[in-house]
């Protein structure tokens, strides 16, 4: 029998009012496993009002207690990251080595919060003037909601909802309903953990609950995770009602490839940075620039790589260890297999074509396999729109000033890459590319938690990255206190001491 899926207020699950719900399927399978609650504006006031009443008490725990309660989350997170992994295998479809590492690089983020305390330290300068002192403090914010996305249903709230904890801020976190299970895992983690009924909340739905948190005025800051045109939409929306907003968008990430570099190297890394998790993640690498003359070359090495993957369900415990899953619904998968159609309509090359992929006994699947294409130019769809799925594109280019120039005429930039052995076509790469992540050697430059995650241009809106110092900034705010106590001894005798600073 399918399991319901509840919010969860108040250190409890919320079942709701609205009697609506929205199926949950298993992407392998295509079998229904569940239904997840989808909120109304009073089961979102009901889930904000649990936060907001709990910000006055943790905001005046002490921030030894604070780090304490998320070490103790680190610990039951470490010693149970494979059913964690085997809840987002089970509901988003990719392989469960890769829903591991999912789970692990959100796990950075918990650490990373674990040493807080020396990043919410203040400064202080004294006798600024005559008996004048000035200090600084960095407090939290209140209530913030994370808007997170089905393409990492751990990994991406774990980017903030750490660092919103452990600065002593209150949490609504709003999953996708694609898949939402994992987070009331991570709830149920929190309560295991000691953390106070309230401070951690989620409301579970589907617009009617993303307005409700862009639109409340108990809720100070949102974080949010998604496609550019709904990330456009929340910062807009977020920024309306006075809210703190950092939104990161889509991507069209490109991969360089320069006549020097190492092709098994570079195929190797097209390949796991193109078809991992089927796609479906902002780091991908869609578009390979080949800079001639290797393109025959570097495209017959991925194609060869490519014809091995073993497509399947990547659930733990089945018979053959799969590289690949099924893209997360039937729908996203017809749309993927859209855009193959549309490339080759187009006149891109189809060097290896994913969409009669079939995996025996799962025939009910939302498979597509890997897909490569040759031949492609800026102007076909295949290359313009970001796909979200396991399809590769290669663009070949006469020059390195040529590849340049078409990274950096992309409306995103979110990541991109090089591979080299020439280090200084690398440091030149770094510096004129107009891309926030980059990866030289490295196809999928996902920074490490103490430093911050974020692209430029139309994959960012706000002006704040997530984790890393920027992520403990995001979720504080700067005092600035400037005191004057007066010495009995240094009085002025008679008259008035009207305060004019004084520089004795």
């Amino acid at each position: 029998m399918p399991t319901s899926i509840p919010h969860w207020a108040a250190g409890a699950p919320y079942a709701g009012t609205s009697g609506l719900t929205a199926p949950v399927t298993n992407p392998a399978t295509g079998a229904v496993t569940g239904t997840v609650a989808l909120a109304s504006d009073a089961d979102a006031h009901h889930v904000i009002e649990s936060a907001a009443e709990a910000v006055a008490a943790w905001r005046a725990t002490s921030l030894a207690r604070r780090t304490q309660i998320v070490f103790r989350f680190r610990e039951l997170l470490n010693s149970r990251r494979d059913e964690l992994a085997s809840i987002i295998t089970a509901e988003h479809g990719k392989v469960h080595s890769d829903a591991v590492g999912e789970v692990t690089r959100g796990q950075e983020v918990v650490e990373f919060a674990c040493g807080i305390s020396h990043l919410l330290k203040g400064s202080r300068s004294a006798a600024v003037s005559t008996g004048v002192d000035v200090h600084s403090v960095r407090q939290p914010l209140g209530v913030v909601g994370i808007i997170s996305p089905f393409n990492f249903p751990a990994m991406v709230p774990m980017w903030f909802f750490p660092i919103a904890i452990a600065a002593g801020n209150t949490v609504v976190l709003k999953p996708s309903e694609k898949d939402p299970s994992a987070s009331i895992w991570l709830a149920r983690l929190w309560k295991e953990a000691g953390l106070p009924d309230g401070v951690f909340n989620v409301l579970q739905g589907d617009k009617t609950a993303v307005d409700a948190l862009l639109r409340s005025p108990q809720v100070a800051a949102i974080s949010f995770v998604g496609s550019t045109p709904i990330a456009e939409y929340v910062y807009c929306e977020a920024s309306r009602f006075g809210k703190r907003v950092q939104a990161l968008g889509g991507a069209k990430n490109h991969m360089v490839v320069l006549p020097d570099a190492d092709l098994d190297l570079a195929a190797d890394a097209a390949v796991n940075a193109g078809y991992g998790s089927a796609g479906e993640r902002c780091m991908a690498i869609s578009v390979l620039v080949a800079v001639e003359p290797i393109a025959d070359d570097l495209v017959a090495r991925i194609a060869e790589r490519t014809r091995t993957l073993v497509i399947g369900d990547g659930a733990a415990g089945t018979d053959r260890e799969a590289d690949m899953g099924p893209l997360v619904t039937r729908a996203h998968r017809d749309r993927v297999a859209s855009f193959v159609a549309s490339g080759e309509a187009a006149g891109a090359k189809v060097v290896v074509d994913g969409r009669q992929t079939a995996v025996a006994g799962e025939e009910s699947g939302f498979f597509l396999g890997p897909t490569l294409f040759d031949q492609v130019t800026p102007d076909m769809e295949i290359y313009r729109e970001e796909i979200f799925g396991p399809v590769l594109s290669v663009v070949r280019v006469r020059s390195y000033e040529e590849a340049l120039a078409l990274v950096n005429s992309n409306p995103y930039g979110n990541g991109t890459a090089i591979f080299t052995n020439d280090g200084g076509a690398a440091r030149r790469f770094e510096q004129d590319v107009e891309v926030g992540m980059i990866g030289v050697n490295v196809p999928v430059p996902v920074p490490v938690a103490y430093y911050s995650f974020g692209g430029w241009k139309r994959s960012l809106y706000g002006d704040t990255h997530a984790h890393g110092v920027e992520g403990v900034h995001f979720f504080t705010r700067g005092k600035v206190v400037t005191s004057r106590w007066i010495d009995p001894a240094n009085r002025p005798a008679g008259g008035l001491e009207l305060g004019f600073p004084r520089n004795d």
